[in-house]
């Protein structure tokens, strides 16, 4: 487009006019001084020209003229990452200033619509970003939208806002560093970004306890999937599993409006990083200052008034779990957001390693599960090797050959880290364990830096990289708090470690800076390390000193006092790898601390041994038993005993019996791996003989959701645990297929005759017929259990009122601390619930289960004479009783007199998990460890 000569002057601030050379961007750090361009939208207003351009065909306002639209770009400074090229291929967002009712009151009206929206004044303007510059398209009067001169002074207030906060993502986006220590090597986030796992918690409220989880497709299901529709989510993650990179790939997708993307209709996106938020009440004075920078043509207000107005905006507050004031006793904004007395109507995203105090019952909780070999093999082609296959086997076979790594390398920084090393190093070696691996990384950070050094022009390496003793004291003092606080100011740490030392580790890139505002805006750097790892690695080496010391008597049980083996596990496992007179105190403490030799200290006999030949005789004893992983156990005890079984399927050691405690959630066929409801995989079960697969009983009435194990996850289970024996789900969760076709079979499964049976939804259990690929029934009398929980006990309750019309015997009826007292009136227990448990005609086994834990009983139930007599009396087909736990209160004695001449006869077996029982002959209460059967006068009495 033509541009008039007359407009190269001054705008009011200084700056030259849209027609010049000048800058009217942003500054580098997303600020603009002296509001450059809200002077320039003034000037260009009261020309009566679109931006204060003149040439003739776009300046027109006419109707004829409706087809053609001037396009001006304004050029900002270039933060485009090294080697990427700006997508072309991609919408950008559209911000539309629609028209109110009348001129007089635009000032009310500062809403949004979509771009291709009809409006009263037929007009349109539009505001792009693509590439590096802004640009305005300004269309005439036949169009959407309104000329510029008619905007209000609120509606050009929301054109810089969201300007700003686009200018101020592609600072953070666009410079995503993979290897720390290569600080010209930067990627567009959009280039390097590889889904890991996403699974979310299916509950209706929110819960803090164990429950199961469902994978989520990909985290652009974030707001379309309905399982999880609410204006409260939070994203929980480790350390170094891609929150922070989650919501980069967001903020792109919102500045680039990618298609399918949960941002391409948002209209305000708000990222916030908790870290930066110290002293900060008001939420927006936090996006005043750090999206905005200093000296801001948009205040607090006029935030609010956006944000409120909006058609749609979402609030992204990333690292809760950093945030300096979650435990303030002043009040904050962010506290408000959780507890939805701020942005009730917004939905807010918030990622964190741990969940905060309060939450909402409405939020929604999903959670970062690592990557997996797909997401592995993914970010190796897009971001390492390109479309080079051999260098992708070359990684990949790297990765196979270190499998103490296997556990680490699920991290995705870390495994970024891993892929870049093990591409660029030739002289990559095998690893004995986690210790040896990462004194090899640390010890190519200085390598780097030493040749970098060499070069012309720089500044020469002086420092030793083995003498870092002040580093591992500020490690170790910032990890062994009760908060974990691992940032500090530069000039604190630069007293603490000295200038040169501190400026070697910060181009080693193992400590990273941040500029952030302060509340009066002034500028601050904080300095925290890379990952947390590298803050386990330097406390290691100073828990060594100490405990090397000749003569120390440093309690452990002191040094560890705020160091579980579950937050700061390696912490633990570096000590013992980089000492091993150290190992020989840690691991002992660990068996004593823990009850025994459990599979964490298992591994840390691995780091000390630096061999997994030295631990081969634990492994072998721990296979000998059967091995559990709960869906209660913490992802570091599920993740230490996946790393031990892949050790012993490496070493041929057979597992006599693995259960999968309610933890299992399905058969990943593409991968052939066993996946677990926390995300972890068992990627070689070959040698396990037995697998125990136990489900949840269904919990609600006539819910007919379970997991479901298909024919394909059927035998890719078989095929892929070679060892396998006998293989048995419990607990009515799963859906097995009606049955295996014999041609899907492979001779070799038909000739193993592999036990497979599973229990249906009626407790009735069911074997494979490998000669027909049928299930046949095994037992034809069903078990019940009967629960806390109502929803289960109503369940339960109409299945027995179905066995009991249909005359089925039931093998067992489990009443799992739920029996109040039976109602000898009406010939009925009563549950805890007051529910009523009536049809007991076909119960042959009765187990009343109580309270089995240790301490104070929560309360006795006493059943009388009556009762229990009463009970054997209603249950007509009755074998045995069973009254389980220390709370339950009988009678002293059944005198012979009051007992049925019909129970004398029936045989009937009490036991009692105590060791008190009826005397048969004088009918009172003698210490006794067995049960007895109960002929003519003789019965059996329960306490």
């Amino acid at each position: 487009m033509d541009r008039d000569p007359s407009d190269d002057r001054e705008l009011p601030d200084g700056n030259p006019s849209p027609g010049g050379d000048g800058n009217l961007g942003p500054g580098r750090h997303g600020t603009r001084q002296g509001g450059s361009l809200m002077s320039w939208l003034q000037l260009a207003a009261r020309r009566h020209t679109p931006f204060g351009g003149t040439s003739g065909r776009g300046s027109s306002h006419s109707s004829q003229h409706s087809h053609q639209s001037d396009i001006i770009h304004i050029q900002r400074p270039l933060h485009r990452a090294d080697e990427i090229a700006p997508s072309t291929s991609r919408d950008v967002p559209m911000i539309e200033v629609t028209d109110d009712q009348d001129d007089a009151s635009t000032d009310e009206g500062m809403s949004a619509t979509d771009p291709m929206e009809q409006t009263g004044s037929g007009e349109r303007m539009d505001s792009v970003c693509t590439g590096d510059d802004w640009v305005l398209r300004h269309h005439s009067r036949t169009s959407l939208g309104k000329p510029l001169h008619r905007l209000t002074e609120k509606q050009k207030k929301k054109l810089f806002f969201i300007e700003a906060l686009r200018t101020r993502y592609k600072v953070d986006y666009d410079k995503i560093q993979p290897i720390p220590y290569i600080k010209d090597r930067l990627y567009c986030v959009d280039k390097v970004y590889v889904e890991g796992g996403f699974e979310f918690m299916p509950t209706e409220h929110v819960t803090r306890g164990s429950s199961s989880w469902e994978r989520l497709e990909s985290y652009k299901s974030v707001f379309s999937d309905q399982r999880i529709q609410s204006v409260r989510r939070i994203f929980e993650g480790e350390p170094g599993y891609g929150k922070t990179t989650f919501t980069l790939q967001l903020a792109y997708d919102w500045c680039h409006r990618v298609e399918g993307s949960p941002m391409q209709d948002v209209e305000v996106l708000i990222i916030l990083r908790m870290r930066q938020l110290s002293g900060i009440r008001s939420i927006y004075r936090a996006i005043e200052v750090y999206l905005l920078g200093s000296d801001p043509l948009v205040r607090e207000a006029d935030i609010a008034a956006i944000i409120r107005e909006s058609k749609s905006a979402v609030v992204i507050l990333d690292g809760y779990d950093e945030y300096p004031d979650q435990h303030s006793r002043r009040e904050t904004d962010v506290q408000r957001i959780l507890k939805l007395d701020l942005f009730a109507n917004t939905p807010v995203i918030l990622t964190t390693r741990y969940l905060p105090d309060y939450l909402a019952p409405i939020t929604k909780r999903v959670r970062l599960t690592g990557f997996d070999e797909i997401a592995r093999d993914e970010y190796i082609r897009k971001a390492v090797v390109g479309e080079d296959k051999v260098a992708l086997s070359i990684i990949k076979a790297r990765l196979k050959e270190n499998p103490v790594l296997e556990d680490l390398c699920q991290v995705p920084l870390i495994f970024v880290m891993f892929a870049h090393i093990a591409y660029e190093n030739q002289d990559f070696q095998n690893f004995k364990s986690v210790t040896e691996f990462f004194r090899y990384m640390i010890r190519c950070f200085h390598e780097h830096l030493k040749n970098k050094s060499k070069e012309l022009n720089t500044v020469r390496y002086s420092i030793d990289e083995n003498d870092h003793a002040a580093l591992d004291k500020l490690a170790f003092l910032a990890i062994s708090q009760e908060n974990q606080w691992i940032t500090w100011s530069r000039e604190e740490i630069c007293k603490q470690l000295g200038q040169d030392f501190y400026k070697t580790y910060l181009a080693l890139g193992i400590f990273v800076e941040e500029e952030v505002s302060s509340y009066n805006s002034s500028r601050e750097v904080k300095v925290r390390f890379y990952h947390k790892l590298f803050c386990e690695w330097y406390a290691a080496h100073h828990i060594v000193h100490i405990l090397s010391q000749p003569g120390q008597s440093v309690s452990l049980k002191e040094l560890f006092r705020h160091m579980k083996p579950e937050d700061v596990q390696y912490v633990y496992r570096f000590a013992c790898g980089l000492n091993q007179d150290v190992g020989n105190s840690i691991v002992p403490y660990l068996q004593r601390s823990r009850g025994g030799l459990d599979r964490f200290t298992i591994l840390c006999l691995l780091e000390k041994s630096g061999d997994v030949k030295g631990i081969l005789g634990s492994v072998h004893h721990m296979c000998s038993q059967t091995v559990i992983i709960k869906e209660g156990d913490n992802r570091m005890l599920q993740r230490s005993t996946i790393q031990l079984l892949d050790i012993a399927a490496g070493h041929g050691i057979l597992v006599s019996s693995l259960h999968l405690d309610q933890c299992f959630s399905n058969f990943d066929v593409t991968n052939t791996c066993i996946v677990l409801k926390s995300g972890h995989r068992l990627t070689n079960p070959k040698t396990v003989e037995v697998l125990r697969v136990s489900g949840r009983i269904r919990e609600t009435v006539g819910d007919s959701k379970g997991i479901e194990v298909t024919r394909e996850v059927l035998l890719g289970l078989f095929q892929t645990c070679g060892s396998l024996k006998e293989i048995r789900f419990e607990g009515r969760e799963f859906l097995l297929p009606h049955s295996v076709p014999t041609e899907m079979i492979p001779p070799t499964l038909k000739t193993r005759k592999i036990i497979v049976s599973y229990e249906d939804t009626r407790g009735m259990i069911h074997q494979l017929n490998w000669d027909d690929g049928h299930w046949q029934t095994t037992t034809s009398e069903p078990a019940l259990r009967i629960s806390q929980e109502v929803l289960d006990q109503q369940w339960a309750l109409e299945e027995l009122a179905r066995l009991t019309t249909d005359g089925i015997p039931v093998s067992c009826l489990h009443l799992d601390q739920c029996f109040s007292k039976f109602e000898v009136t009406n010939a009925c227990i009563v549950l805890t619930s007051g529910l009523r448990v009536t049809n007991l005609k076909t119960v042959k086994v009765l187990h009343v289960g109580g309270f089995t834990g240790r301490g104070t009983i929560p309360s006795r139930i006493e059943v009388t004479r009556e009762e229990l007599l009463g009970l054997l009396q209603t249950c007509e087909t009755l074998e045995e009783i069973r009254f389980e736990g220390h709370g339950y209160l009988l009678p002293l004695s059944v005198p012979a007199e009051l007992t049925a001449p019909t129970l004398k006869t029936r045989n009937i077996k009490g036991k009692h998990m105590s060791i008190y029982a009826l005397s048969p002959v004088t009918t009172l209460y003698t210490s006794r460890a067995d049960s007895t059967n109960i002929k003519d006068k003789e019965h059996q009495g329960f306490i």
